[in-house]
């Protein structure tokens, strides 16, 4: 079931990055900074339109000063983790929770849950109030200090880690947790073309060991590389 889950993602990536080329050809913004309402997303259930409109709302009010994904990204990560059926995500960067909320758009019908981390007080008081607004601080574990003290008192499997902190500590990240990482499970990692220049020991890190697949999306604004450990 999971390696069929694998083949609709790469499906879904082609589909995506025809559809990115087809969007810049018409003249449209390369940042992927559109609102979701302006994203063509439509809503199954009231439950997942409430979600919606609360992203909506962080996208407008609180996007300034969080560093938060753009919509586009958001959106990928929710379709990575519902078509992959994961049950556990790991984020490291949790900012105001808007990340967070993609993912648990996906989590809430693959019954599985969240653990993220973020350093900065404030921003982890304002992510729970924002997990809270959207129902789902029941998916949610924030874990709230430095996450690469933190992230070794982790228990697998773990079936996503996503990187949107320090750049220079993504490979730290994934040494750590690739231990936990099922085989089929992903890792993706955030600003991978705007903060590159920061990154050259993470690209050696998921394109030189054999035991990875790695591909880049969004190259075309800030950059998403998906690893996939292999079988």
């Amino acid at each position: 079931m999971r390696k069929t889950g694998i083949v609709l993602v790469a499906a879904l990536f082609v589909t995506m990055i025809a559809s990115s080329n087809a969007l810049a050809q018409r003249g449209k913004p390369k940042s992927g900074r559109i609102a979701p309402s302006e994203s063509g997303i439509t809503a199954k259930d009231d439950a997942e339109k409430k979600i919606i409109d609360i992203l909506e709302d962080m996208y407008k009010n609180q996007s300034k000063g969080n560093m938060n994904v753009p919509t586009s990204d958001g959106r990928l990560l929710r379709l990575l983790t519902e078509t992959t059926g994961a049950k556990h995500v790991v984020e490291v960067g949790t900012s105001n929770g808007y990340s967070g909320i993609w993912f648990c758009l996906a989590l809430r019908k693959t019954g599985g849950k969240l653990t993220t981390y973020e350093i900065d007080a404030k921003r982890a008081t304002l992510a729970r109030e924002n997990f809270k607004r959207a129902d789902v601080e029941d998916l949610v574990t924030l874990v709230e200090g430095d996450a690469h003290k933190e992230i070794t008192k982790l228990k697998g499997p773990v079936d996503i880690l996503f990187l949107d902190a320090d750049k220079v500590g993504y490979p730290d990240y994934i040494e750590k947790i690739l231990p936990l990482l099922r085989p089929g499970g992903l890792i993706i990692a955030h600003n991978t073309t705007s903060h590159g220049k920061y990154m050259d020991k993470y690209f050696d890190a998921v394109l030189k060991k054999p035991e990875f697949e790695t591909f880049f999306l969004h190259v075309d604004s800030a950059g998403v590389g998906v690893t996939m450990k292999k079988y």
